[in-house]
C-alpha cells in the first residue's frame, strides 16, 4: 500500500502466534481534525475478550474500531466468528479483557457495573431477531415497559410508547397483543421499544433473520429513514445482502475485523488501501 500523508501507521501489538501480527492497524484519516475526533460515539482501542478456562478461549482479538455519530455500520460474519462477543462488548452487556472501549465520551473499560447498566440503559436501543415482546402486554404495554427505570411517570411513558409506536407506522395498532401481530409488526414493536428512551446507538442483532424477504425490506426501510434522521445504527449480520443496506460494512472473522463487506471472500484477511476518511483496516502478516 502506498503511504502518503493522509495515511499513517497506527502501532501495533505483538505477541501474536505463527509470527503474525493481528492488531496490525492502516487508517485513513484524511482531514480530520480534533473537532471531528471528538464526535466519535464507538471507538475501540485493541479491544479483545478472553473467556477463562481452562484452556482459555480467545473469542475476539485485540481490535480497533471507530464508529462516528450518525453512521450506519453493519458488522457482518459468519457463525462463530465473534460476532455474539463484539454485540455484547458494543452495547455493555460485557466489559472486556483486554483494551479500551470509550463511547460517546466515556470510558467504559473499568467502569463499575451499576454505571454501565445505567449508560446502557440512557444511552443504547437494542433490537434483536426474537422479538423479545411480552405475550399479554399490548403493543404500547410493551414499549411504555422499557422506560420504567427512567424515572418516567406512567401517563409520560405510554404518550411516548404511542409516539414511537406511530413512528414505525403502528397507528393502528396500539392497543394489540403480540399475539395478533404480524412478525414484522412484531419487529416494528421492537424497533419502538428500543427507540422509547431516544438512545445515541440502536443496536440490530440480525433483525430481519425471523422474517420473510418482503417484510425484512420494509424493516430493513424502516431502519434506513431512523438512519436519515441522524441516529446511529450498528447492525450485526450474516446476510451479505443485508449488509449492503449500510453505509458502511465491517467484516468478522474467526475474532478478526476487516474494513468492508468481505463475507463471500475466501479466507483471506490481507490489507487493503481502499479505506475511506475515518475507517480502520484489520490486516493479518506482512
Amino acid at each position: 500500500m502506498n503511504e502518503d500523508d493522509a495515511t499513517i501507521i497506527l502501532p501495533t501489538v505483538s505477541g501474536a502466534s505463527d509470527g503474525f501480527d493481528d492488531t496490525a492497524v492502516f487508517a485513513r484519516v484524511g482531514d480530520v481534525g480534533p473537532d471531528d475526533v471528538k464526535h466519535a460515539l464507538i471507538d475501540l482501542d485493541g479491544v479483545g475478550m478472553t473467556y477463562p478456562g481452562p484452556p482459555p478461549v480467545e473469542a475476539l482479538r485485540p481490535v480497533k474500531l471507530r464508529v462516528e455519530d450518525g453512521e450506519y455500520v453493519a458488522i457482518v460474519g459468519p457463525s462463530g466468528s465473534g460476532k455474539s462477543t463484539l454485540l455484547n462488548l458494543l452495547g455493555l452487556l460485557d466489559a472486556p479483557t483486554a483494551g479500551t472501549y470509550w463511547f460517546d465520551g466515556h470510558d467504559t473499560s473499568k467502569m463499575k457495573e451499576a454505571k454501565r447498566t445505567q449508560l446502557r440503559a440512557d444511552k443504547i436501543g437494542f433490537i434483536f431477531q426474537a422479538f423479545h415482546l411480552m405475550a399479554h402486554r399490548t403493543a404500547t404495554e410493551n414499549v411504555a415497559m422499557t422506560l420504567v427505570y427512567q424515572g418516567i411517570p406512567r401517563r409520560k411513558r405510554r404518550q411516548i410508547a404511542r409516539e414511537k409506536l406511530e413512528l414505525v407506522g403502528l397507528s393502528h395498532r396500539l392497543d394489540a397483543l403480540p399475539t395478533t401481530l404480524s412478525g414484522g409488526e412484531r419487529q416494528r414493536v421492537a424497533i419502538a421499544r428500543a427507540l422509547a428512551a431516544d438512545p445515541s446507538l440502536l443496536l440490530c442483532d440480525e433483525p430481519t433473520g425471523n422474517l420473510d424477504s418482503k417484510t425484512a425490506d420494509s424493516i430493513l426501510a424502516t431502519l434506513d429513514e431512523l438512519h436519515a434522521q441522524g441516529l446511529t445504527i450498528l447492525m450485526i449480520t450474516h446476510d451479505h445482502d443485508v449488509a449492503e443496506r449500510a453505509e458502511r460494512a465491517v467484516t468478522i472473522r474467526d475474532g478478526q475485523l476487516r474494513e468492508g463487506n468481505h463475507l463471500h471472500d475466501a479466507h483471506d484477511l490481507t490489507p487493503t488501501d481502499q479505506a475511506g476518511p475515518g475507517t480502520l483496516v484489520m490486516p493479518t502478516a506482512q
